[in-house]
């Protein structure tokens, strides 16, 4: 069953109206957790990537 343009356009509008938009402070605490995830993690692969080189600097020999 197809449906016409003016249909999918009403159906749209429905749709658009039951969403519900993050307040501002909602949205800067998410972005407050994904920046200080970021940073950790971060930190974290800095760390293992150190480690990882260090033994391979011992195992080759240098």
């Amino acid at each position: 069953m197809k449906t016409s343009p003016a249909q999918f356009v009403r159906q749209v509008k429905q749709e658009w109206s039951k969403i519900t938009w993050p307040t501002l402070h909602e949205t800067m605490q998410g972005t407050v957790v994904v920046i200080v995830m970021s940073v950790v993690l971060a930190f974290a692969l800095f760390i293992i990537d150190a480690l990882c080189a260090k033994f391979v600097h011992i195992f080759i020999g240098g």
